[in-house]
């Protein structure tokens, strides 16, 4: 706990298990839950995490990284969490710095948290590969234009975020692919909510997940359709689903009918 503050890691997972045991490792003492949630992995992520006492749900297929996003925080919810931070198993970002993530929205500074790789300008010697840091650099450009804010990056894995703004955005009208991250923050900035940051240098190396170029570009074009669909919407020229004050939302009696595990991977 932080101040009072119930704390839970939650992990999307796929095909970890090399990984994984090095995460926990670093892992701080003021976690309170630890969950992974695991996207139909074809080696031996679950039994791992199951050996070393992580709560475990499993999807019975390959959902994609949004959806599994969705799980998690519906079961840290479900847990009673009152900061939720999301934490990829692949050992890419340092777990040691949970506590000070979750500390910026415990002390009531902010209501999202952000590990970013470039604050401090270690990205690039941490690995990063250079087409990632220029279209990082660009599209983050793009988004502070559009979105009107002045992060320093849209792109990181590493996110602490309170439970009222998780029950709060319009999740499930997000995408079930990796612009889910964007969608979120775009949300996160519409409906008003404040965002600090933090310096996180990242990790690149043979084990810790990627995208792969074409994804990467397909990643792109949904941050700029993203972009765009907030300008309009903030213009009132279009109406987009993703923010629509009612949209739909995580909802905790999802698990009213007793069957949590199953259902959890079914969302």
């Amino acid at each position: 706990m932080i101040e009072g503050k119930r704390i839970a890691v939650v992990m999307p997972a796929y095909n970890c298990e090399k990984t994984l045991e090095a995460t926990l490792r670093d892992l701080p003492d003021v976690v309170d839950v630890k969950i992974l949630v695991d996207d139909s992995s074809t080696d031996g992520t679950v039994k791992l995490a199951e050996k070393l006492g992580l709560q475990v749900f499993v999807h019975d297929c390959n959902y994609g990284y949004g959806r599994n996003q969705q799980t998690c925080y519906r079961e840290a919810l479900a847990a009673g969490a009152d900061i939720v931070v999301m934490l990829h198993p692949d050992y890419q970002y340092n777990p040691a710095l949970v506590p000070s993530l979750a500390g910026l929205i415990a002390c009531g500074s902010c209501d999202v948290a952000l590990g970013s790789r470039i604050l401090g300008g270690g990205a690039i010697r941490g690995g990063m590969p250079l087409y990632k840091y220029i279209s990082n650099r660009f599209l983050t450009a793009f988004e502070n234009l559009l979105l009107g804010a002045k992060l320093s990056e849209y792109h990181t894995g590493y996110r602490a975020f309170s439970r009222e703004v998780l029950l709060a955005l319009p999740l499930l009208e997000d995408s079930d692919d990796f612009v889910f991250d964007n969608e979120v923050l775009a949300q996160v900035i519409y409906f008003g909510f404040r965002i600090g940051e933090i310096s996180c240098p990242a990790r690149y190396f043979e084990e810790a997940s990627s995208i792969n170029f074409r994804r990467s570009v397909r990643y792109g074009f949904g941050v700029v359709a993203t972009s765009l669909k907030f300008a309009l919407q903030k213009s009132g020229l279009m109406r987009f689903r993703i923010f629509k004050e009612t949209g739909r939302k995580l909802d905790l009696k999802y698990y009213s009918n007793g069957t949590r595990e199953v259902a959890s991977a079914r969302v």
